[in-house]
């Protein structure tokens, strides 16, 4: 089969309605490793990278409030650094890149996805076209 490891994804694939950072951004423990009160951060089993974990809230309005929140995990060698908040806005929006989704089956027994990305960001403005005018004087055909 083609398919084999982590699945790439876009994020709109993943977040088509944008999602929002709800909790800290924080270091992710191997528990194999952590032992007698040591505290060792889990590394990426494909790259060997530091593994950080940022709580987000999915902006579909259709997800049940249980839903809503799910864990993204960051790939980088230092601390990922949220964007800035947005004036007015209870929550800050953010963005992923290089996402990929590894599908498990949880401890309910139900189909999961475990979503890693590589970069975080704000939302990027989409350029809106500018609307076109008829030459002055002229009547438009």
């Amino acid at each position: 089969m083609a398919l084999q490891g982590p699945i790439p994804v876009t994020f709109a694939m993943v977040f088509p309605h944008g999602c929002y950072i709800v909790g800290e951004v924080e270091p992710v423990k191997d528990f194999d490793a952590s032992a007698n009160g040591r505290f060792v951060q889990a590394r990426d089993k494909q790259t060997a990278e530091l593994v950080w974990q940022v709580a987000v809230m999915d902006g579909d309005p259709t997800l049940k409030p249980a839903q809503k929140t799910v864990a993204v995990k960051i790939l980088a060698p230092v601390q990922p650094v949220p964007p800035s908040p947005m004036p007015g806005l209870p929550f800050t929006p953010v963005e992923f890149d290089s996402i990929t989704v590894t599908p498990y089956v949880n401890a309910a027994g139900r189909l999961a996805y475990s979503i890693k990305v590589r970069e975080m960001h704000g939302p990027r403005q989409t350029a809106q076209p500018a609307p076109s005018k008829a030459p002055a004087g002229k009547d438009a055909a």
